[in-house]
């Protein structure tokens, strides 16, 4: 049983990780507050499926733009203080929020631009502390921490949403935006107890389109990593049926809605702690495959879902699926890629595992509105499979990919 057990040895030794990780985890929670109110929010004012898509597209837009310059930004200057700043930014957008959860007739024009403004100020955030991350713990610990990032991440998106649709139900969603802005506090602690200050990769010059775009050559270059944006992005497009979920409240439940939101992160948590096998699989490109298309196969099996819990079974098993895909992503980029480009290559990272949800949710509202709930998650669910197996065969190289030997990043 020992070898199924998640690796924790980049936990046990007190230092900056440690600190990192516990501010992380409690914002983390915050945030997955408010990942279920916002849209609910949306549902609740609007009773419209496409209108909470559209949160979805009025995230990507600016997600897009500012990971070409939020990657630039970790490469260039201290990764501590830009995520300072980006959680000050996001501790300020969501007090708006709450102020505008208060009012009589709270607006859905400020719900679409704090859902934008927090997702630009993400595209700051992510490549940050991804790139900061290898500079904190030994290069032969980065599957271990993939898979703690991973528990970390799904522990919060279990009880977050669980907790945020009791909350909108009984308090509003004033409180839920306001309990996310105050857990804003617990990364910026950890980031001023830090005793090492300094996180740069130790590039300079100024900021041009060669520096801006230098990190989207590299990854074109090597179709090992491209086979990793693609496949993801097409299993989050296609198969990603969260913007549906507050209205399967209308067949399940609306008081259930949050345990749609958390099923897949609890199938997600269960691989995590059973990932100590993770560190004996060399063939890491087809265990992304092999989990892209189980993860279409579950949402198949979710949208045929007549009852309660068979659609949260489902669910589950996608979001093992996915955690199974991510561990061995984040696996590839954190022992393959140079650390002067780490930042830069993050911000790709993050357009190809947000651009699809945020698009997908958009693709998801229409979908419904022209098939039904229902078959449109079907039919996503075989898009994902069919897609998956299209990038497989065509991109040998990602699916011939094995972990190196040496597993410290090349320069």
């Amino acid at each position: 049983m020992r070898h199924l057990l998640p690796d924790l040895a980049p936990l046990q030794r007190p230092g900056d990780f440690r600190l990192l990780y516990l501010g992380q985890a409690i914002s983390g929670f915050g945030s997955a507050v408010t990942y279920v109110v916002l849209p609910v929010q949306m549902y609740q004012l609007t009773k419209s499926s496409v209108m909470v898509g559209l949160l979805g597209v009025a995230e990507f837009v600016p997600m897009l733009l500012m990971a070409f310059l939020g990657g630039v930004l970790a490469d260039r200057f201290n990764r501590r203080r830009l995520l300072m700043m980006a959680d000050t930014l996001m501790t300020a957008t969501l007090i708006a929020l709450t102020i505008n959860a208060l009012q009589p007739q709270p607006r859905v024009n400020l719900l679409f631009a704090a859902a934008a403004f927090l997702a630009a100020l993400n595209s700051v955030h992510r490549p940050a502390i991804e790139a900061m991350t290898p500079q904190l713990v030994r290069a032969d610990e980065m599957t271990a921490v993939s898979a703690l990032n991973s528990i970390r991440h799904n522990i919060a998106y279990i009880a977050g949403p669980g907790l945020a649709g009791w909350i909108a139900v009984n308090y509003g969603a004033a409180v839920a935006f306001g309990l996310d802005a105050a857990s804003y506090l617990a990364p910026i602690a950890a980031l001023l107890a830090m005793k090492q200050k300094v996180f740069q990769s130790g590039e300079e010059g100024a900021i041009t389109w060669h520096t801006l775009a230098e990190g989207w050559h590299y990854a074109l270059e090597r179709k090992d990593l491209l086979g990793t944006y693609l496949i993801d992005m097409n299993a989050m497009f296609f198969g990603m049926p969260n913007a549906l979920f507050p209205a399967f409240g209308a067949i399940f439940g609306e008081q259930n809605v949050g345990w749609l939101y958390s099923a897949g992160p609890v199938g997600a948590l269960l691989c995590s702690v059973t990932s100590g096998w993770a560190k004996h699989i060399v063939h890491h490109g087809q265990a992304i495959a092999w989990a892209a298309g189980l993860w279409g196969v579950a949402i198949i099996g979710f949208g045929f879902s007549q009852s309660l819990w068979l659609a949260l079974f489902f669910l589950a098993c996608a979001g093992a699926a996915d955690m199974v895909s991510g561990i061995f992503r984040g696996t590839l980029w954190n022992q393959t890629i140079p650390a002067r480009l780490r930042g830069r290559t993050a911000a790709i990272e993050m357009v190809s595992y947000l651009s699809g949800p945020y698009l997908g949710n958009a693709e998801a509202g229409f979908a419904a509105r022209l098939l039904g709930l229902g078959p449109s998650v079907v039919v996503g669910g075989v898009l994902t499979v069919v897609g998956s197996l299209a990038i497989t065969w065509a991109l040998p190289a990602f699916r011939k990919y094995r972990a190196p030997s040496a597993v410290p990043p090349p320069d």
